[in-house]
């Protein structure tokens, strides 16, 4: 949505984030594409701990803000993962569309794909049952864990929409037959200036001269873990929505990569 945004001449990936934060520490200093390659310098710990209470939107990212000026940060430039990066931007399609995140996630991706099984927590329907985690503790199924709606809550833009495998590959293929972007804009989405070495940009990782992309993600205090990774034109790949894991990223991405032996040998990443 970030590049929708750009590309309908809002802002540009070299714009100060100060625009729409002017009272964050080091927002002067702090691009769109910094936020969008997880190279800002921000790091706001705890974003994933249950703080008890549904937020909404905008206490979600006041929280951050207010956590990100009490404690400090490292200046713009190197990768690092933080989830603070996705809620800011989150605030930034807020501002700029003045619309709720979640009316921007239904009128930019879940209509125009029409999707059926991707929803925010609060609005999964009456009989449909909502992810659930396990462990194994020497036996299948154990320690079940829900995501609870004060964690989802706290988490726009980084973590509050549930989906399915298959709605998950249509929005991949909607990121480049012009549905959400067009080509040339997943690839200006995936190649921003400031993308660090590891090839991280926009919510993948672009791999192997660009024709492979993946991503991987969890939650804290659940089982779940979800791994992706596909050919550029996807076509073949593996979206992987785990429920029992032992939160072990790398044992779940080689169980992953067996199995994308088998669909296409010596195409992919063992990691």
């Amino acid at each position: 949505m970030i590049t929708q945004l750009i590309y309908a001449g809002k802002f540009n990936q070299d714009t100060k984030i100060s625009t729409w934060y002017p009272n964050l520490k080091g927002s002067s200093d702090i691009t769109v594409g910094n936020l969008m390659t997880h190279t800002s310098g921000l790091k706001a710990s705890d974003t994933e701990v249950n703080r008890g209470k549904v937020a909404s939107e905008d206490s979600a990212i006041n929280w951050v803000v207010n956590k990100l000026n009490s404690t400090s940060q490292n200046k713009p430039g190197n990768f690092s993962y933080n989830n603070t990066n996705y809620i800011l931007l989150a605030g930034i399609i807020r501002q700029v569309t003045g619309k709720s995140y979640k009316d921007n996630v239904k009128e930019r991706i879940i209509n125009p794909l029409n999707l059926k099984r991707t929803y925010f927590l609060e609005d999964v329907p009456a009989g449909m049952t909502d992810g659930i985690s396990y462990t194994w503790n020497r036996k299948n199924y154990q320690w079940a864990q829900y995501v609870e709606k004060q964690q989802a809550s706290q988490l726009v833009g980084a973590g509050n929409l549930f989906s399915t495998p298959m709605d998950y590959y249509r929005i991949q293929v909607g990121l480049t037959n012009g549905k959400i972007l067009n080509k040339t804009e997943f690839d200006y989405m995936t190649n921003l200036k400031a993308k660090s070495p590891n090839g991280y940009s926009g919510g993948m990782y672009i791999e192997n001269n660009g024709t492979l992309k993946s991503a991987y993600g969890n939650l804290y205090n659940t089982h779940f873990g979800n791994w992706i990774q596909m050919t550029s034109d996807n076509q073949n790949g593996l979206i992987m929505f785990l429920n029992q894991t032992q939160n072990d990223e790398n044992r779940n991405k080689a169980i992953g990569y067996q199995i994308l032996n088998h669909i296409k040998p010596n195409t992919f990443n063992a990691r």
